[in-house]
């Protein structure tokens, strides 16, 4: 009788396991049984409203829905981090994020310590996101020395920005402990620093920033510089940086500003199909020369590949395939 019993137990494992297996065994853009046809919303996680991500999220948003006939929305969020865990929780279709965040999620590093997100996969990179230290000149506030004992915004829970402060700080001889830290996201360290409530606030987006723009109406904007040895410094430990320059008349600053970026990409989830992947894709990257935003020139298909550090779904990569070709 045991050894029928252990025979039963024996056999219920082994199908577990390979339902399991086969469950797993899903990647991006496999056949799921859903075609394009079965998909009638769609929706992009984009950041604050005064942020970079937002604006475009929108256009393309109405990109998507023209081309596929799919309804598309861009989505208020709270950004890299906390988009990625919405994404792994089936809460959105599409998402903006840091390419640095994404990279994280994929290995289950840092914020993601001990949870691996592996059911999202790249549409492609866009622009690079210029990690900026926003002060008001009347502050006095000119070095990264200068932020100790300071209020100092270091991004919204589950926000990129966070994780940028943290690794600028750390090159800086500085750590969390050094500065009083504010949990802020756009908007509100740009209605913060204009009430003087904060002495200067990180915000990692696209350059020129609406927040900041916003906060340079009303009084003049000072941009801490990153120093050319910082910023190598930097770039050895984390080779996903890059040394960005935000040129002079930008948040009417007279002379240009030495910085670093990371990239700004888009993700989706793995079990959308091939085809609405590709046609996602190209609604994107074929109308982005129209964008209105700064940032909407710097937007190539031939780059869409530039920086991505996890696995690309294979509608996008059926796409950048054909771009490459002609």
């Amino acid at each position: 009788m045991k050894k029928k019993q252990l025979r039963l137990f024996a056999f219920i494992a082994m199908i577990a396991l390979l339902v399991l297996s086969a469950c797993n065994s899903d990647s991006a853009g496999k056949d799921t049984g859903k075609t394009e046809e079965d998909y009638k919303f769609l929706s992009i996680l984009t950041g604050g409203t005064q942020g970079t991500y937002y604006p475009l999220g929108g256009s393309f948003a109405d990109y998507i829905t023209e081309a596929t006939g799919v309804k598309t929305t861009a989505e208020v969020s709270q950004a890299s981090a906390a988009n990625m865990t919405a994404l792994q929780d089936g809460e959105a279709d599409i998402a903006f994020v840091q390419t640095d965040i994404a990279y994280y999620a994929s290995k289950g590093e840092l914020m993601f310590a001990g949870e691996v997100i592996d059911n999202v996969s790249a549409i492609g990179s866009l622009y690079p996101e210029t990690v900026q230290l926003i002060t008001l000149e009347k502050n006095g506030i000119k070095t990264y020395a200068d932020l100790k004992g300071k209020k100092v915004s270091v991004g919204a829970p589950g926000s990129g920005t966070y994780a940028n402060a943290e690794q600028l700080l750390e090159i800086h001889g500085l750590t969390m402990d050094d500065i009083k830290p504010q949990s802020l996201d756009f908007g509100e360290s740009q209605e913060s620093l204009q009430a003087g409530q904060i002495d200067a606030a990180f915000i990692t987006a696209g350059t020129p920033t609406g927040a900041v723009e916003g906060l340079n109406a009303v009084a003049s904007v000072f941009v801490v510089p990153v120093e050319d040895a910082k910023a190598d410094e930097l770039i050895e430990k984390y080779p996903y940086y890059a040394k960005e320059v935000i040129p002079a008349g930008t948040y009417g600053m007279a002379n240009e500003t030495s910085a670093v970026s990371v990239g700004a990409m888009l993700v989706i989830q793995n079990d959308v199909p091939e085809d609405l992947g590709y046609d996602i894709t190209k609604a994107i990257y074929d109308n982005a020369s129209k964008l209105q935003h700064a940032k909407g020139k710097l937007i190539k298909a031939e780059k869409g590949l530039d920086g991505i550090g996890i696995p690309v779904h294979p509608g996008a990569q059926k796409y950048f395939d054909e771009v490459n070709k002609k």
